[in-house]
């Protein structure tokens, strides 16, 4: 009965401080209604404490504490991307950095933004020579060297490009490589004059 009777004060008074005190203030209603006061205040707080380690969880985080935790990461979220996007580059971004300026890191940084897997070349050497009555300019000849040995060319294709902002592709590429370098970047399925960007160093 005397449980009961404890019960049925906590119920009446609604905090479930009362739990916490000693038996005889338990009977006591207004101390019920006096603790509901500072439950109603700490609540939203505990709550938050509660879940600290989903806040630091780039999967299930908040979408608006996405970009503080971005930030303890040395990153600077675009809100263009999609944020299923966002989240995994954030989950990334240790490994990211790791090989920043590298082919590795570029591929791996633009297949989070794309979802498709790029392909980068770099530049082979070619022998430079004059035209000739037996030479085949674009066979055996080149002029140019089309960039040079700090040249390379970034291709991304699939059959659902239609997501992909080419100007996010290019801030991801200027970013990543190696400042000397130069680039070309082949988006297929693009019409001719958007194919083929060339871009210094």
């Amino acid at each position: 009965m005397q449980a009961e009777s404890n019960s049925a004060i906590e119920e009446e008074s609604g905090s479930s401080y009362l739990q916490y005190l000693p038996a005889i203030y338990k009977k006591d209603e207004f101390t019920g209604r006096f603790l509901r006061i500072f439950e109603d205040i700490l609540q939203p707080i505990e709550g938050v404490v509660d879940n600290v380690p989903y806040y630091l969880d780039p999967a299930v985080t908040p979408e608006p504490f996405l970009p503080w935790l971005a930030s303890w990461l040395g990153l600077a979220l675009d809100e263009r991307w999609p944020i299923d996007r966002r989240r995994r580059l954030v989950a990334s971004a240790a490994e990211l950095h790791r090989w920043r300026g590298t082919r590795r890191g570029m591929t791996e940084f633009l297949k989070i933004y794309s979802g498709v897997m790029p392909q980068i070349a770099e530049a082979t050497s070619r022998p430079r020579t004059s035209l000739g009555s037996d030479t085949k300019l674009g066979v055996d000849t080149y002029l140019g060297g089309g960039g040079g040995a700090f040249h390379f060319t970034v291709t991304i294709g699939g059959e659902n490009l239609s997501n992909i902002d080419i100007g996010i592709v290019r801030a991801i590429i200027e970013v990543q490589k190696p400042a000397h370098t130069t680039y070309s970047l082949n988006v297929l399925g693009q019409s001719l004059a958007e194919r083929e960007e060339e871009h210094g160093a």
